[in-house]
């Protein structure tokens, strides 16, 4: 009977809490609703300033083919002055590459006007725009339906009626080549005048000078990666400027890290920040992506569980950084709720990886990857950065067991993934062993000093481990090899990684590199693949910020 009893009054107890519950998840949605649109206005009121540049074609230049060259092609320059285009007429010629000089981003016009009688028929051009030489010589009607959509690839059909005329291209491009092809001509001779690119980025002021006996190609990278970061920083931090245009978490953190070590604008990442959390959802789960000109209408749907939980630490450096109390304690609701929502798809202090399929976890453009033992490090490490933000803050009250769940999630780890024989964290059913399981535990210092570097040789020396497929996997790879006190195999692996790109002739880093394929695209035609891409830059910080492992 008293068994009964207790039964009961448990029950109760137990229905009475989680009807408090769902009345306090009602206050938060309609506390979440009302702040939105705060959240909002704060970050219209940071939209920065873009500064513009006028650039004239530098050369004319003609494609060869080459299989030594990045993707078989380079650009060779002709000993025709641009000017040329200003006096003689066109139609003989037909077709012209006009070579900007470096890569940018902005907008593209010209004139053109007739030469000896009035225009008397329409005449037709097809402008096509690439970032490097491959792009520029690919089919792009080879496009799969089964890629992105092809009109992201950066060409146009302009028809002039009348001279003379201003051609402006209304799209912004990224380009540094410029291709011109007469498609459709009349009687009539004609020239073009004032062939411009408007360049435009929010990236202002001078970066600091490496020190003067840092080695020539790690001043190559940093230069290249400043462009890439500079490209990026528009509006907001895009991922891409030739395609997607919209603001990722995951770019976002690997941008800001960059931008505190160069550009230092750090309006825009509070911008960014602001508008993130602006474009919530109901549930408060953030979005993986946003297009700002759509506030409205966010992208419906696609959450990034591995980019949602790096909002907060994100959020943490930019406070580190500035000093913006305001700003972090005015977010701090948005990083609880990631860690919160997050926390609900644990089972015994395990990320259940059977639970989460209407979420999409990045990581790395590897489709091999099996992403349980890095979400598990992952998920570690953001919950240790957002209860430090929660201490700046003053607020750990409110986070008390998070600490708790940091070292059951470390233990459960090493019970799961961790093959102590072997010294490497192995995930999924297949047991894999991957380069990013073992930098998640690393970062997230489930693994000690000690049986980092282990697990990091292990996987440098046996090719059967999953490798890195892409630029923002190796950012994580380089942090943990410092992490550990690899410092000289991390900047061994940077000079390799992206001194590999430069050496292929990158004017900005790509978003998809392969040192072993020119050709790999997670899209199924390399054309579009963005070749100036914001998780590319971050040699950038890297370089800054240890100055005695890379300015030297």
């Amino acid at each position: 009977m008293i068994r009964k009893l207790l039964k009961t009054l448990f029950v109760a107890a137990a229905v009475c809490t989680a009807s408090q519950l769902t009345a306090q998840n009602e206050a938060t949605q309609l506390e979440w609703a009302n702040k939105r649109d705060g959240w909002l206005r704060k970050s219209t009121e940071c939209i920065p300033q873009l500064s513009k540049q006028d650039i004239e074609p530098v050369a004319i230049v003609r494609s060869v083919a080459d299989k030594s060259a990045f993707q078989g092609w380079r650009m060779e320059r002709t000993n025709e002055p641009v000017e040329v285009l200003y006096k003689e007429s066109f139609k003989p010629r037909k077709e012209v590459i006009l070579d900007l000089g470096d890569h940018y981003t902005g907008y593209f016009s010209f004139k053109v006007k007739d030469m000896n009688m009035p225009t008397d028929a329409p005449v037709r051009f097809r402008l096509t725009f690439a970032e490097v030489p491959g792009e520029l010589n690919a089919n792009f009607e080879d496009c799969p339906e089964s890629s992105l959509s092809r009109a992201w690839l950066q060409d146009e059909i302009i028809t002039v009626m009348r001279m003379p005329h201003e051609v402006k291209v209304e799209r912004r491009l990224a380009c540094r080549y410029v291709k011109i092809e007469l498609l459709a001509q009349s009687y009539y001779d004609f020239v073009f005048e004032d062939i411009n690119f408007r360049a435009e980025t929010s990236a202002h002021g001078k970066t600091a000078e490496l020190a003067e006996g840092t080695d020539p190609m790690i001043k190559k990278i940093n230069e290249i990666g400043l462009k890439t970061l500079a490209e990026c920083m528009q509006t907001v931090y895009e991922d891409g400027p030739k395609r997607d245009q919209r603001l990722w978490v995951g770019d976002l953190y690997l941008e800001a890290l960059a931008n505190a070590y160069s550009y230092k604008n750090h309006t825009l990442t509070r911008r960014c920040l602001y508008l993130l959390a602006g474009m919530t959802p109901d549930n408060g789960f953030l979005r993986g992506t946003v297009y700002e000109h759509l506030p409205e209408r966010p992208d419906v749907g696609l959450h990034v569980m591995d980019y949602s939980l790096l909002y907060g630490v994100a959020l943490l450096e930019y406070f580190k950084e500035t000093g913006d109390r305001a700003t972090a304690d005015d977010l701090w609701p948005v990083v609880k709720h990631q860690v919160e929502f997050a926390r609900a798809y644990l089972k015994d202090n395990v990320f259940d990886v059977e639970k989460q399929p209407q979420h999409w976890l990045v990581f790395d453009w590897k489709d091999d990857l099996n992403r349980h033992a890095p979400m598990q490090g992952l998920m570690t490490f953001a919950i240790e950065q957002s209860y430090e933000l929660a201490k700046m803050l003053g607020r750990e009250g409110e986070v008390a067991d998070w600490p708790k769940v940091v070292k059951d999630m470390r233990k459960a780890s090493r019970e799961v993934f961790y093959d102590k024989k072997l010294g490497v964290m192995k995930s999924g059913p297949d047991a894999q062993i991957s380069y990013l399981s073992q930098v998640w535990m690393i970062l997230s210092e489930t693994l000690n000093q000690k049986e980092a570097v282990r697990a990091l040789e292990y996987v440098f020396a046996n090719d059967s481990t999953c490798y890195i497929g892409s630029p923002y996997a190796y950012h994580y790879l380089i942090e943990a090899m410092i992490k550990c006190g690899m410092g000289e195999r991390a900047r061994e692996m940077l000079i390799t990684y992206w001194g590999g790109m430069v050496k292929k002739g990158a004017d900005t880093f790509w978003e998809v590199y392969d040192p072993n394929d020119d050709y790999k695209s997670p899209y199924k035609f390399y054309p579009m693949n963005s070749y100036c891409h914001a998780w590319s830059c971050t040699p950038v910080y890297f370089i800054y910020k240890y100055k005695d492992i890379f300015q030297r």
